[in-house]
């Protein structure tokens, strides 16, 4: 009895870290080679700051070595506590986030963020929807399903795992090309700025939106979204192309 209890808990503990045993928001000697840097290290938010203030977002805790946004006291109304990255802005990069959702949750990650004030994060950046696909509200459209480029492009063949399970998204972006890799399959890809760029957008719920059809810009912070529901982000990490 005692054998079977130990070896339970070894594999809880084992299959607790990302890949092969490795510990949760750190890197390999191989990543480091490669030009991976960690934008959280599962202890607190260096660098992260609510989008439009100075100060980190108060509805953000560290819980489990994963950032956690909690949900508000209606489910699916955000606190306005949208974060982002602000150490840096990035342009041609890699950036690969584990998530995991609540279930009916509802969340984003976007890039090329730009802020505009009394304008919310996602008024002038593409966002890769974050989603429990099975039983959130906003599961009808197969472009919000997660992994897809929101209301624009679907994620297909759609492979995202249920609730309170994690997933990866690989978000690669270089010189206007951009491609979604969700849970080790390419699901989505498309090139901005482009003629069949701005048709996809027409398109879309974002067609009269400033920040969309000036943009988005060629540069811009790495995002998260506060949607009212409860979700986790570990593994942050980003290299540059």
């Amino acid at each position: 009895m005692k054998k079977n209890v130990l070896f339970s808990a070894l594999l809880v503990a084992v299959f607790s870290f990302p890949a092969m045993g490795q510990l949760a928001n750190t890197l390999t000697e191989q990543e480091k080679k490669e030009g991976w840097t960690l934008l959280f290290d599962g202890k607190d938010f260096a660098g992260w700051r609510k989008c439009n203030s100075t100060e980190m977002a108060a509805n953000w805790s560290v819980d489990d070595n994963a950032m956690k946004v909690a949900r508000g006291e209606r489910a699916g109304r955000g606190q306005g506590g949208d974060i982002l990255f602000g150490d840096k802005k990035f342009s041609n990069f890699e950036l690969s986030v584990d998530w995991k959702i609540e279930r009916e949750g509802n969340s984003g990650i976007f890039y090329y963020v730009v802020e505009y004030p009394d304008k919310p994060i996602y008024y002038a950046a593409p966002e890769v929807q974050v989603l429990d696909n099975w039983n959130a509200g906003d599961n009808k459209l197969t472009n919000h399903l997660a992994g897809s480029l929101y209301d624009i492009l679907p994620a297909l063949p759609q492979n995202a795992k249920p609730a309170g399970q994690w997933n990866t998204i690989v978000i690669r972006v270089k010189d206007g090309y951009v491609t979604h890799t969700q849970n080790g399959v390419e699901v989505v890809a498309y090139t901005l700025w482009t003629p069949e760029w701005y048709k996809l957008v027409g398109g879309s719920k974002f067609k009269d939106w400033l920040g969309f059809k000036e943009g988005p810009a060629k540069e811009g912070y790495i995002g998260l979204q506060d949607h009212g529901y409860d979700c986790w982000f570990r593994n942050i990490k980003i290299r540059e192309l």
